[in-house]
């Protein structure tokens, strides 16, 4: 089953940020963007009942011998995730941060990294201009007063009871692609701005934080940048990076900082945060799937988080910089088919999940839970968007189209200004009178 997008045009608004802007039009006649999000349809994290992998989270529920084995299988995997540190912190969220030699992180289990180490960080594209003023302290592990030592990276420490809560143990911390499943019942739905049709090597945009209600374990409300290439077959190849609540993965509601791969369309590469082996950590100040702190208020104080990925034109590497100048680490081109060479396509915006658990559509809330025509201090936003051309250079983005596939449900208002250059509005409170 598609996604219908009906074409129209939103008259212009006053948005309340306090700066003059023009406001462009929405075109939803976008085919190649249509069929991404159809294809995203297809890719859930929701699980109702655990696999039979997980169902024996209760002893009581399965012979001890089984039991004993499942349990040895958890150790296992744990085993994997989880390296011996040089030094633990204790994070007031309840986060267990370990600090392991860079060298030893789990990247280099991927067998075509085994005995290689961390590069030296590339220069930054043509037109990059550092932030000032952005505080790196914007997780909550971090406000303990601890760090991590210089040679080692923070990690968040995996516990059993994290495992017991995923679909199964064999694919946690992965998307997982549903193929020839409904789609008009539980999915993906997005409000996002993006732009295609030529070859990009990068993007940057600053996303608003904010701690959206998630209504079932089983879903979840994210604002994140995209990076993608290739097809929508079994070879679709994407970078992502951003903020997420997702109480399936975490076992709370706090948003938490994330990145995501896959070079076949989250079959069976690729996962989130350091859950596998692949991305490639170098700073020893952010722990990736750490929770963000501070976050934004409704009508009160706002907090963005900026982020940049682009390709590194000698290695081909495709990295990660947070803020004003903190490189995170990086995605080998190794890992990739198409990304090997460039992306055809660069994606901003959010995205939840409805599992339709109670027969209605879900109440989860996307980005503030307000939407986009609330404006400035109401709304989500993204900000200051950008692409790395084929130059190297950072540009503004080019043609920038919004969709929102559930508008009565979650939209999307875009605008421009000299302050935030490209940016856009977005969200939704879910479960409406208009989104029943």
């Amino acid at each position: 089953m598609g996604i219908d997008f009906f074409p129209w045009r939103k008259p212009k608004r006053q948005h309340k940020c306090g700066q003059t802007h023009t406001k462009q039009n929405m075109d939803f006649s976008f085919p190649f963007i249509s069929f991404f999000l159809h294809f995203l349809l297809l890719v859930s994290l929701v699980c109702h009942v655990y696999s039979s992998e997980t169902s024996g989270q209760n002893q009581t529920f399965l012979p001890e011998k089984e039991f004993h084995n499942l349990k040895n299988t958890i150790n296992i995997h744990l085993g994997r995730i989880n390296k011996p540190p040089v030094k633990t912190i204790h994070s007031f969220d309840g986060d267990i941060i370990d600090c392991v030699p860079t060298h030893k992180q789990p990247a280099f289990d991927h067998p075509l990294l085994k005995g290689q180490k961390p590069l030296v960080p590339p220069g930054r594209p043509r037109d990059y201009n550092q932030l000032n003023n952005i505080n790196d302290n914007f997780q909550l592990w971090s406000l303990s007063g601890e760090s991590c030592p210089e040679g080692t990276i923070p990690i968040r420490r995996i516990k059993e009871q994290d495992m017991l809560r995923g679909c199964s143990i064999s694919t946690f911390g992965r998307k997982l692609k549903r193929v020839g499943r409904d789609t008009s019942g539980d999915g993906h739905e997005h409000a996002v701005g993006y732009v295609s049709g030529n070859e990009y090597y990068g993007a940057k945009a600053s996303i608003n934080v904010w701690d959206p209600q998630v209504e079932s374990q089983y879903e979840f409300s994210l604002s994140q940048i995209w990076v993608i290439a290739g097809s929508f077959g079994e070879d679709l190849n994407t970078i992502e990076a951003g903020w997420q609540v997702s109480p399936e993965l975490y076992g709370d509601s706090y948003p938490r900082f994330f990145t995501y791969w896959t070079s076949d369309s989250y079959q069976g590469t690729g996962c989130y945060n350091l859950l596998c082996s692949g991305f490639v950590q170098t700073s020893n100040k952010i722990a990736i799937g750490a929770a963000i702190s501070p976050t934004s208020s409704y009508n009160g104080g706002q907090f963005d988080i900026s982020l940049m990925i682009w390709k590194d034109p000698k290695h081909g590497n495709w990295w990660l910089e947070y803020g004003n100048g903190e490189l995170i680490g990086y995605w080998p081109s190794s890992l990739f088919t198409h990304l090997k060479d460039h992306a055809t396509m660069v994606q901003f915006g959010g995205e939840i999940v409805n599992s339709m658990s109670t027969g209605s559509h879900t109440s989860t809330q996307m980005g503030s839970g307000h939407f986009a025509e609330e404006g400035f201090a109401k709304a989500a936003y993204v900000r200051n968007m950008q692409v790395v051309d084929s130059d190297n250079s950072l540009i503004p983005l080019p043609n920038l189209k919004v969709v929102a596939d559930h508008p009565n449900c979650y939209n999307i208002q875009q605008g421009t200004n000299n302050g935030w250059g490209n940016y856009f509005y977005f969200g939704g409170p879910g479960r409406n009178v208009k989104c029943p």
